[in-house]
């Protein structure tokens, strides 16, 4: 049996985006869904919103995406052709302006907050931001509440040891708010903060690892079985 990685190395990326990035396509008749989709899409969502690429994997280069709602319980799985694509933001362009961030209308929040500390840090790997924070500042909908998490992408495509990120472990414990912190590698992606735990007592400590084939429990997350 392929592992993830081979699966991912042969047919992964095809259509260039990447789980997280949020992509607007040219109108609502470029979703594809295997159901019917929802009632709460014709009033939560229009063309004018970007839909979320999410993991999952189509044979025919199509890509998995996923619309968002008003609220965390309305979600909708959907399918688009690349060529129906018109824009694409990546997480990373989400922080790569402090000044807008300053003055986005969500600047008062807390996520946003521990995002303008975050981009005075020197980071060694690139990153970005996801979640609802990512979500409101991409489109200003107030879809943050009080409590949100601050979710972000960490790339790191080379192998690396739980030591490596201790420091970065210190400055998220350090934001005005709790913090998620995804892990990508080539072959998917991990929770931080599960993988530094599971490594206190084990060096080899397992993690699961989300592909696009599906959750692989590995001990190691840049060339899993």
């Amino acid at each position: 049996m392929k592992s993830a990685g081979q699966l991912l190395r042969e047919h992964g990326g095809r259509h260039g985006c990447r789980p997280h990035d949020l992509i607007r396509v040219n109108g609502a008749d470029a979703l594809q869904s295997y159901a019917p989709l929802p009632d709460w899409v014709g009033d939560a969502w229009h063309p004018g919103l970007p839909l979320v690429v999410r993991r999952d994997f189509s044979a025919d280069g199509l890509i998995p995406a996923g619309i968002r709602g008003n609220t965390r319980a309305e979600r909708a799985a959907v399918w688009v052709a690349p060529d129906s694509v018109i824009e694409t933001v990546t997480p990373e362009a989400l922080v790569d302006d402090a000044g807008k961030l300053a003055a986005s209308p969500f600047a008062g929040t807390r996520p946003v907050q521990a995002l303008l500390r975050l981009v005075r840090q020197a980071i060694p790997w690139r990153w970005g931001v996801t979640g609802s924070c990512g979500y409101a500042l991409a489109t200003g909908k107030a879809v943050m509440h009080a409590d949100s998490d601050l979710d972000i992408l960490v790339r790191c495509p080379e192998p690396a040891k739980p030591a490596d990120f201790a420091g970065l472990a210190d400055i998220m414990a350090s934001l005005p708010c709790r913090t998620d912190v995804q892990i990508e590698t080539p072959a998917g992606a991990f929770a931080l903060k599960e993988w530094l735990r599971e490594c206190r007592n084990n060096p080899r400590g397992r993690i699961l690892l989300k592909t696009d084939f599906g959750p692989v429990l590995t001990d190691d997350p840049w060339q899993p079985e």
